[in-house]
């Protein structure tokens, strides 16, 4: 960068905060540029401000927001992107006393949605203005510097979640309404969405965007940052807010009033979204050297019966639905419960420290299902695997349907802090036989039962035996349930553990399909 503005007061008060301009104070005449091309409104912001805005919104037609096709930022590649830094001194309240700090991101590329990012202090909101004099570009990326935005693509947010005095990223907002969080030690994997529709239908899935974004200035001690996102969609129109609290477990509860435009019988409250490629179920259809590549292994519930129930992840060569009816889910999540280096041998992608996330109601979602969507894929760079609860009740235009949740992401949420807890789940071919396949189910408990009983059950075929023995070595309960397809291609498996009486553990489900 030929000319590095000063930006020790960048990023600082303008008249009501010390932390809202993104351009120098000392540099006048950029400052009046600005205000010449952009609009800085400032207004009184609160909640319920964002929920009539919201609403609004939802009796006027859709407005696609799109950077043109002919700007260089909608042509950018992923290695010109990568390329672009941004200049730390530009950090929101880095020079302040306070426990986060925010970083803008730049547009472009496929982030092709122009995002306001606004400033809440005291109750009132000030615009973030954006200006490529905060970015770092070298000579190739000229033009992409002299480009024109109306905002940027999202930010991120730091905190220092490992130790006291290193800065670490621990959540995004970018792309959608996609948002990503970790944990102490995490590295990034799985995302959340704010909302699903039609994920998977014949008519096409459609991608509601946060067009606005409004974060609130932490008090100097506060733990937890507050943030409110306006969504916007062909079908509807949301008012969002985040509450972050990283830590061991990061947990972002969030709120969502949602306006539909029209009906929308088929969405998804709290998507999560992640990959999964292979593991020991299905190594076979993968020459890799690794044994499992996945950001995510597992779908955990808790039922409104207090039943917990695992589903591995599979990759299957079909697309594949899966639908889990309950009345009033406790919860459910994608979890990685594959923790050792020796589980992937990856040392790039550190799959072993990928979050997991999971997600608690707080208000009543009533009646509906967790639905479980699996893509098929060839190459671990696409996420293809969607799970969200979907209300049995539709949303109807012209009406307002609110729900609150709590996602917590890290290593190991409290709610798999439990004996009979799934660890490992294997596949392949019986010793000395072409018909029948052993699936090997690893339980994990300080308290392992004497007398176990294996209750084991396929919606076609058969199974044909099943045997458990504690693997001395480490402690865990070894299930081998064997099962025979006969002529069928699909079946639904279950597996569940019972001493007096009593259920101890998890159920295990699976959809095996040829």
């Amino acid at each position: 960068m030929k000319k590095r503005i000063n930006l020790l007061a960048a990023l600082a008060a303008l008249a009501i905060t010390s932390s809202y301009n993104v351009l120098a104070q000392n540099d006048t005449n950029k400052v009046q540029e600005a205000k010449q091309k952009q609009e800085r409104p400032t207004y009184r912001f609160d909640r319920k401000w964002l929920k009539n805005k919201a609403k609004e919104l939802a009796s006027q037609d859709y407005k696609l927001q799109r950077i043109p096709e002919d700007n260089p930022l909608s042509k950018m590649s992923y290695d010109e992107y990568k390329k672009i830094q941004f200049e730390r001194g530009a950090t929101i309240w880095s020079r302040e006393d306070r426990n986060f700090r925010l970083t803008p991101l730049h547009p472009g590329f496929l982030f092709k949605t122009p995002v306001k990012l606004n400033l809440v202090v005291g109750g009132v909101s000030r615009r973030i203005l954006y200006t490529t004099d905060i970015f770092n570009y070298n000579d190739e990326l000229q033009d992409i510097k002299k480009s024109e935005a109306k905002g940027y693509s999202g930010f991120s947010v730091t905190h220092p979640i490992n130790t006291p005095k290193k800065w670490d990223e621990f959540m995004v907002f970018q792309g959608g309404t996609y948002f990503r969080a970790v944990g102490e030690s995490n590295w990034y994997g799985l995302s959340a969405r704010g909302l699903a529709i039609n994920t998977a239908k014949p008519s096409g899935e459609e991608f509601p965007e946060f067009t606005e974004f409004w974060i609130e200035r932490p008090s100097k001690k506060n733990k937890y940052l507050i943030v409110h996102a306006l969504m916007q969609s062909p079908s509807a129109t949301g008012a969002f807010t985040f509450t972050a609290s990283p830590g061991k477990n990061t947990e972002i509860k969030v709120e969502s009033v949602i306006f539909p435009r029209k009906d929308i019988p088929s969405f998804g409250v709290a998507p999560l979204t992640s990959m999964f490629l292979f593991n020991p179920i299905n190594t076979t259809r993968f020459d890799d050297f690794r044994p499992a590549v996945h950001d995510s292994d597992g779908l955990f519930m808790i039922k409104g019966n207090g039943e917990k129930l695992w589903r591995p992840l599979a990759n299957p060569r079909r697309l594949e639905v899966s639908v889990f009816e309950d009345e009033a889910i406790k919860g459910f999540g994608l979890m990685q419960r594959s923790r050792k280096f020796t589980n992937f041998e990856d040392i790039e992608a550190h799959y072993q420290k990928r979050p997991s996330a999971w997600v608690t109601p707080i208000s009543d979602w009533g009646k509906g299902h967790v639905e479980l969507i699996e893509i098929p894929t060839n190459a671990e760079i696409h996420d293809n695997i969607v799970a969200f609860w979907q209300p049995k009740e539709p949303l109807k235009a012209g009406e307002e349907r609110s729900f609150s949740y709590k996602v917590s992401w890290g290593n190991s949420v409290p709610a798999e802090l439990h004996d009979g807890r799934i660890v490992a789940t294997a596949s392949g071919r019986a010793l000395g036989s072409n018909t029948v396949r052993d699936f090997v189910i690893d339980y994990e408990g300080k308290s392992i039962p004497a007398d176990m009983i294996i209750n084991a059950s396929s919606s076609t075929g058969k199974i044909v035996g099943t045997i458990s023995k504690v693997i001395p070595e480490n402690g865990h309960l070894r299930v081998v349930v064997k099962f025979e397809a006969g002529e069928e291609d699909v079946s639904e498996l279950r597996v569940s553990l019972t001493n007096k009486d009593k259920q101890w553990g998890e159920t295990w489900l699976y959809r095996w399909t040829r």
